[in-house]
């Protein structure tokens, strides 16, 4: 946990939250309310305006904000004074923040984090920002001047105040309204059109899409992969590869511990923002694996595999539930952890080693990061990168050696604060990642992993009783709300589970989390899925998500989860959900294609008829095993793969084994090809 600067001689309502963004706050002198009904009705008995401010614990500004204006005595007395003062963790209610940075980047033409909004006691907002300096700086008015203003306009204009509000709200509701768009048809053309766009945006020097600062965006390579094998687009193809190629051998990637940073401040991927968060890593597995099936280049699985390992070492509670983020900072310095001298690797490393590793990792004395929040930050400092990645084959041993040295050294440092928080959404990115890495792979330690990481799930968030899905674990205590996020994440992630297993149990929860998000959040009349259940109380909108930007929208991968189950189990209710949904955002797809890569993907599996890959036979047999890790050596995303148990089609039932073999039947529709009893036949029968 991070630490304050400030010395504890405060104590707010923070300190009794789970959430360990909230608690970085518990010792400020501002007077912190959780988001909830003791604040609200302290506001509306005051009469106070609330000053909602908006992050997540691995947020380097919103780090830089709490030192220069939370832990401030007189701006804390000013907030206290005059608002009513509230902390919301963005990972804990993503509906909350939603809401408040839709208004935001509408008022501002951007958002970010820290999200600091004005709202009124109904909760209507009024004004908003991001980060605001304690002076004024960075072409920015003071955080105080702001506090000033908006306090002067609450005072003496409240009326205008109140009616701005009015009409604010207003103009937020049309923004995140959808209107029916259930006439139009979506069709294979829309795809090649969105293709063509991804394609127009491509950095074809740096790979990627457009300049710095530059996100890795998983569903943008992925959805160009996928364009560019369905339509035989070549260069499509070599976009994403490059993009991917480009990626790890950046200083995003982490060069000695695997993982990626949340984003590079660069259009190069070279100076990376640090923070590592758990859905990036669990988006990224299953790109490189599929760039590996394309390009047949085991380099791209090399990467996935550092990846997982990093997530186990580093970001696994040990009962299995996989933790949120590391920082940015460590001991206050961003980068800190990871960024080497010349000077320190000198000392390290044998001579001959340093003179390998200074030309592969492109070390300099003046380095290639310096923390641009912080003037007076550490000198000198490198981010490691692939400088010059060609090696002989004794240069490549001097790196190894180099790398398992400065790799030891670097665990010795004081390590990022980690945020140990367990989300039911993100767990069920990285559940997915870890079974299709089994799948793939074949490797036993990423299914058992995930099946650990399962029970965990079932366990801790997941209420049997009433089928409900809980948002957040940590420290002994899940909360109470509910995401459609996480039920369609988790969704996904048990698919690929049960398609990496052929667990029939696996499958029979899957359907039950389809069932319960249905009956949910589903909006039969219009299609689409609420971000959160009827009658919310302390939301002033329901929103349908559907912007996949680091994070896919929640409708996006119920849209992918109930395709595939739908073609697992022939449920036609899952089909015409996932369609409807489709078309409610079909404006979406046609001119913001960028926006919805997820979705795209999802579309482009509706647009035909998948494959089916029913593997009948021994279960518990090694042979059946391999029969699985058949279906997943080639590149079709497409398919689906079922057993002949469980809640799967009629007709996969009636399929058996050829005597004691296990057998796999390859079908689209009632056509199904001869079957086989050879894993690498099933990998045939499924290329194109």
């Amino acid at each position: 946990m991070k630490t304050s600067s400030h010395t504890p001689t405060h104590t707010n309502r923070l300190a009794l939250q789970k959430s360990p963004y909230l608690l970085q706050h518990q010792n400020n002198p501002v007077d912190w309310y959780p988001w909830g009904a003791e604040a609200f009705e302290k506001a509306k008995a005051e009469n106070k305006a609330i000053f909602l401010s908006i992050g997540y614990s691995t947020c380097h500004w919103c780090h830089v904000m709490e030192r220069e204006s939370f832990e401030n005595e007189a701006i804390a007395k000013i907030l206290n004074d005059h608002f009513v003062c509230i902390k919301v963790d963005r990972e804990e209610r993503p509906d909350v923040d939603k809401i408040y940075m839709t208004f935001v980047q509408a008022m501002t033409g951007s958002g970010g984090w820290p999200l600091n909004v004005f709202i009124l006691p109904d909760l209507k907002p009024f004004f908003g920002g991001t980060y605001w300096p304690p002076e004024r700086k960075y072409g920015r008015a003071s955080f105080p001047d702001i506090l000033g203003q908006v306090q002067k306009a609450w005072t003496e204009q409240r009326e205008r105040v109140v009616d701005s509000s009015k009409s604010l709200h207003a103009q937020l509701e049309g923004l995140v309204a959808r209107e029916s768009t259930n006439d139009i048809t979506l069709t294979a053309a829309d795809l090649h059109q969105a293709g063509e766009s991804f394609k127009e945006g491509y950095d074809s020097k740096n790979g990627g899409f457009g300049g710095a600062p530059k996100f890795p965006t998983p569903s943008h390579p992925s959805f160009l992969l996928r364009y560019g094998v369905r339509f035989n687009d070549s260069a499509a193809v070599r976009m994403a590869l490059h993009t991917c190629e480009k990626m790890a051998a950046g200083g995003i990637y982490d060069q000695l511990g695997g993982g990626f940073s949340r984003y590079s401040v660069d259009a190069q991927w070279l100076v990376p923002h640090f923070e590592k968060m758990l859905y990036d890593n669990a988006q990224l597995v299953p790109l490189f694996l599929d760039a590996q099936l394309v390009a047949n280049d085991p380099r791209f699985g090399a990467v996935a595999r550092d990846i997982i390992r990093y997530v186990l070492r580093d970001m696994t509670h040990p009962e299995g539930g996989f933790y949120s983020a590391e920082d940015a900072d460590s001991e206050g310095k961003e980068g800190k952890f990871y960024c080497w001298t010349e000077a320190e690797m000198k000392d390290l490393l044998a001579a001959a080693e340093f003179k390998t590793a200074e030309r592969y990792f492109g070390i300099t004395a003046q380095g290639n990061f310096h923390d641009h929040s912080d003037p007076d930050a550490l000198k000198g400092q490198n981010v490691l990168s692939q400088a010059h990645p060609e090696l002989s084959a004794e240069a490549q041993k001097l790196l190894a050696s180099a790398k398992e040295k400065m790799f030891a050294a670097r665990s010795r440092r004081v390590r990022p604060h980690l945020d140990d928080k367990v989300l039911a959404s993100w767990n069920g990115l990285m559940l997915g990642a870890l079974a299709r890495a089994y799948a793939v792979l074949g490797d036993p330690t990423y299914r058992v992993a995930a099946e650990k990481n399962l029970q965990f799930i079932q366990a801790r968030l997941w209420d049997s009783k009433t089928a409900t899905l809980y948002h957040r674990w940590r420290d002994g205590h899940r909360d109470q709300t509910q995401l459609q996020e996480s039920y369609a994440f988790l969704l996904h992630g048990v698919l690929e589970l049960y398609q990496a297993t052929l667990d029939p149990a696996q499958l029979e929860f899957a359907v039950a989390l389809a069932d319960s998000m249905m009956r949910r959040f589903y909006d039969p009349k219009e299609g689409g899925f609420w971000q959160a259940p009827e009658g919310t109380a302390d939301l002033i909108l329901r929103v349908k998500e559907d912007y996949d930007g680091a994070e896919p929208s929640g409708n996006s991968v119920a849209v992918g989860a109930l395709l595939r189950l739908a073609a697992i189990t022939d449920r036609k209710d899952f089909r015409e959900a996932a369609d409807k949904t489709l078309r409610l955002f079909a404006l979406r797809l046609k001119r913001q294609p960028h926006a919805a890569g997820n979705l795209l993907m999802g579309l482009d599996f509706a647009q035909e008829q998948p494959q089916r890959v029913v593997i009948a036979g021994d279960r518990s047999s090694a042979a059946f095993q391999k029969m699985i890790h058949g279906a997943h050596q080639v590149y079709e995303p497409n398919k689906v793969v079922l057993g002949t148990e469980g809640p799967v089609e009629p007709f996969a039932r009636t399929l058996k084994p050829t005597g004691d073999k296990p057998t796999a039947y390859v079908c689209a529709g009632a056509h199904c090809k001869p079957p086989v009893t050879d894993p690498d036949a099933v990998s045939k029968s499924l290329k194109r």
